[in-house]
């Protein structure tokens, strides 16, 4: 638990962020790829390597935290074994609650779900892969019968036809969409089915943008076209399968011809023909399908729409063929092969499981297991908001702003007697509801594995010492568990511990019915366990190939054939109507990662979409009186969204699109969540994120400003709309307000003080200050009518790291340049701080293409994310000039 003595000064570990599981040479001053890690090869995009930026304590949470007050670790224990013991003895175990991440390692899953399920014997155990993954899962266990991703990355590279449905890979998936990018050749082809023209079409020779909710109506559309085109595997159809009747007279009911699939999906007719005709003619056909297929409250049904037509031409499993579902987070896999989802138990074994609940319950050595299965996230929080659950234990998540309603959750949480935080932040949305935190170790402190989206189990290893008080997961839920009197079922001395006995779970009385099966891995010795290289489950004590599943045909279901599943296409829940009639994509976005607690922590991953935005068609602009660069007002019948309006023909009319990262730290109303409905699916109870509803209108600004003030100085001051930016030596705030504004008097409290260096023009709105201390930029203020008159504060922020300014860079203060200095411009590539305005001046000194301009300025050239950009610029500065 001290020191990290005697290890390496750089360590192989796995990334912490998407579910691609890049492999990463990680020291405390430098990330890199890891060359020999299968998931990518040495690539990484721009937040793998920009992780050794976030390795900073700011922030951290060091101690326990009791009612309000640092504590001890023993009275943080016996008090959250307190609260347990008392709910339990008074309501019964279901008055106790985990919700669990994504982000946790597989044993601290494995051990979070045996002390719920196996000694609290409760069932409400979820995790926000319920956000993510779950109708992914669901469609899975219909179709196969069991929760089993047929495909493994390379598929992506030897696929003839390419199509991406629901999934943004640039942006959310970097490095595999550069594998994707890399694999190109003549005659490959790549059709992107999404509602926006997200950067991941700039690889698409079809781009199909689906009016939202429509996806089962074009994948019904797809099967009877390959029905009525002779398109069909007959003989694998009558093998290895059940239900393709029954699926097809469906099909036909829900999208009778490539006509009415036009007419409902909102798509060309030669669009939709086009696609149905490649996919009918390539047999090396991958779908690869993500949260614009899952996160739907016909989530299940758009994954099984998808499966039916590669069940029905027998592309599954095969080399370059099959469906393959792209998970959000690095371990959403781990967690559910732990049981870490409400419906299932452990082990791939679900509650209905046929001894199941008797043969973990003697596996676990307990009297019994609880009575599933458990409420699921929204269900979940619900039960809190009625009082139903007493005890809520959360783990490395922040429902206070990922969940739908988010003004109706923090409700909950403050309802609940006992909140229980375990966290690397003290301050997070959800840290500010909790009776007791406890502090848990971060990336590069803790040892364990993942499993990403190919079923690639890799290492995490620690190569940090463990920061204050701050502990393992899995030995905060031990420590627990021995308070609650069960120390002997977790008695474990270190990870591999856990990853053994996990490991023998999965293959205990399993006589091959059950898929996941690691047992070959179960007696690893503890430096077989350090050195794990990655491996792909299942491994078994035979040697096989475990790239990909059903290989020969053989699936998890009781009689080995897998089922299509009839679809009845339904439509969002909720539909637009006059009250709130602009429906609201929500997304991630290429820098940010989640409700940001670790990537705000770097500079440069945040200079990229620095404030909440909202994108928005052109013509859309022009009807509601909007301005581009301007803020604008969504508002839903649960609250509010304020954004910077960014313009753009890649948007439908009335949708507009907002990312899901900003939360109460870093902005005042940017809360994605607050403009969606707890509307879920009703197989898998995953929420309708891409389908919220509001209105739109222009946010109306009498000032804008921005202050850049050293860090972790006391705020005095406030605005009606601010964002945050953290930076190497300051904080860049981004404000705005309604009313009007006395900045001679009031400056003091936006500076810290009496600013040196004062210039105002009431005429024409505009005021500037500065304040110095001992020589150094403490503060300074820009404040104009309209938000593109403010000038860049890139050369401001520089001069925060100067020990003290000399007289010429005074002089250049409130003019926010240096009196000789070019501006950057807005930041286009993040890996080498490039911004627009340097490219836009080398593509006129004749730099005039992507190539050129990465050899020239280097853009480009690390993850490639920023290259839709880069190409864009050229086209517009081109035709300018």
């Amino acid at each position: 638990m001290t020191g990290t003595n005697n290890r390496p000064a750089t360590v192989q570990t796995t990334c912490p962020y998407c579910g691609v599981g890049c492999g990463v040479n990680a020291s405390p001053s430098a990330t890199q790829g890891d060359e020999t890690h299968p998931a990518n090869l040495g690539r990484l995009c721009v937040k793998g390597s920009a992780l050794h930026e976030t390795l900073t304590q700011d922030g951290r949470l060091l101690k326990p935290n009791v009612f309000g007050r640092e504590s001890t670790w023993p009275r943080a224990v016996t008090e959250v074994a307190r609260a347990i013991r008392e709910s339990v003895a008074v309501h019964g175990p279901g008055s106790v609650a985990f919700y669990l991440s994504g982000q946790l390692l597989t044993e601290d899953y494995y051990v979070a779900n045996k002390l719920a399920k196996g000694f609290i014997r409760t069932p409400h155990v979820d995790t926000n892969s319920r956000l993510c993954m779950s109708s992914a899962v669901a469609a899975h266990k219909r179709a196969f019968g069991g929760d089993l991703v047929p495909a493994c990355y390379e598929d992506l590279e030897l696929a003839n036809l390419l199509v991406l449905a629901g999934s943004n890979a640039a942006w959310a998936h970097p490095v595999l969409y550069q594998r994707m990018k890399a694999s190109g050749r003549p005659g490959r082809r790549v059709v992107v089915i999404d509602p926006r023209k997200t950067v991941t079409s700039d690889l698409a020779d079809l781009h199909l943008a689906i009016r939202p909710g429509t996806d089962t109506v074009l994948f019904n559309g797809l099967l009877v076209w390959l029905a009525d085109q002779e398109g069909l595997d007959r003989r694998y159809l009558a093998e290895h399968c059940e239900g393709f009747e029954n699926t097809l007279r469906a099909a036909k009911s829900a999208a009778p011809s490539p006509e009415a699939v036009a007419r409902l999906c909102d798509l060309p007719i030669e669009s939709v023909t086009t696609f149905y005709r490649w996919f009918r003619e390539e047999p090396r056909t991958v779908t690869a399908f993500s949260q614009g297929i899952n996160q739907s409250s016909a989530g299940t049904d758009k994954g099984n729409a998808i499966i039916n037509c590669h069940l029905a031409t027998g592309r599954v499993g095969k080399p370059g063929a099959s469906p393959f579902s792209l998970t959000g987070q690095p371990n959403a896999m781990g967690g559910r092969e732990v049981g870490g989802l409400a419906n299932s138990l452990a082990a791939h074994m679900d509650y209905d499981s046929p001894g199941a609940r008797d043969r973990v319950a003697r596996f676990w050595g307990t009297d019994a297991v609880a009575e599933g299965p458990g409420m699921k996230a929204v269900d979940l929080f619900d039960a809190v908001e009625r009082g139903d659950i007493k005890v809520l234990w959360i783990m490395a998540t922040n429902p206070a702003v990922s969940l739908p309603e988010t003004d109706r959750i923090r409700r909950a949480l403050a309802r609940c007697p006992t909140v229980i935080v375990s966290d690397c932040d003290k301050d997070t949305d959800t840290a500010r509801h909790a009776d007791i935190l406890l502090p848990a170790a971060g990336w590069g402190e803790k040892d364990g594995t993942v499993t990403n989206s190919e079923r690639c189990i890799s290492r995490q290893r620690r190569f940090l010492p463990l920061t204050g008080e701050a502990r393992p997961d899995w030995w905060i839920i031990s420590e627990v568990a021995r308070a609650l009197g069960h120390g002997g079922g977790f008695d474990y001395k270190g990870p591999a511990d856990i990853f053994r006995e996990h490991a023998r779970l999965s293959g205990f009385e399993n006589s091959g019915q059950r898929f996941f099966d690691i047992s070959g891995l179960a007696e690893l010795s503890d430096d077989q366990y350090d050195t794990l290289e990655p491996r792909q489950w299942p491994v078994t004590g035979s040697a096989s190939d475990s790239r990909r599943l059903f290989t020969d045909g053989r699936f998890a279901t009781s009689d080995g054939r897998a089922r299509l599943i009839p679809i009845a296409s339904r439509l969002p829940a909720r539909p637009p109507t006059d009250a709130f009639p602009v429906i609201v994509n929500t997304g991630r976005i290429r820098d940010q990662w989640h409700t940001m607690t670790r990537t705000a922590r770097s500079s440069r991953l945040l200079a990229h979409r620095p404030e909440p935005f909202i994108e928005v068609h052109p013509e859309d602009i022009q009807a509601l009186s909007l301005t581009p660069g301007a803020l604008a007002t969504l508002s839903s019948a649960h609250g509010h969204f304020v954004g910077r309006v960014r313009a753009t023909p890649d948007q439908r009319r009335g949708e507009v699109f907002v990312p899901i990262h900003w939360n109460d730290q870093f902005t005042g109303q940017g809360l994605a969540t607050a403009l969606t409905d707890s509307v879920v699916d009703p197989v898998s109870g995953q929420p309708e994120a891409k389908h919220g509803r509001a209105t739109l209108a222009h946010w109306p600004a009498r000032w804008h400003g921005r202050l850049l003030v050293r860090r972790d100085r006391p705020k005095r001051w406030t605005a009606d709309y601010w964002a945050r930016q953290t930076l190497a030596d300051c904080d860049n705030w981004t404000v705005a307000g309604q009313s009007p504004m006395d900045w001679k008097t009031a400056v003091p409290d936006w500076l810290g003080g009496q600013p040196q260096l004062v210039m105002e023009d009431v005429r024409e709105g505009r005021f500037r200050a500065a304040r110095l201390y001992n020589g150094q930029l403490e503060a300074v203020l820009m404040v104009d009518r309209e938000p593109d008159a403010l000038p860049s504060m890139d050369w401001l922020a520089s001069c925060f790291s100067q020990p003290e300014l000399d007289e010429t860079t005074r002089r250049g203060l409130l003019a926010a340049r240096a009196v000789d200095g070019d501006d950057a411009g807005n930041l286009v590539c993040s890996c080498f701080q490039v911004g627009d305005r340097q490219i836009q001046q080398a593509i006129e000194r004749g730099v005039n293409s992507v190539d050129a301009l990465g050899r020239d300025l280097q853009c480009g050239t690390n993850c490639g994310s920023c290259l839709p950009e880069i190409r864009s610029l050229l086209v517009s500065v081109t035709e300018a000039v």
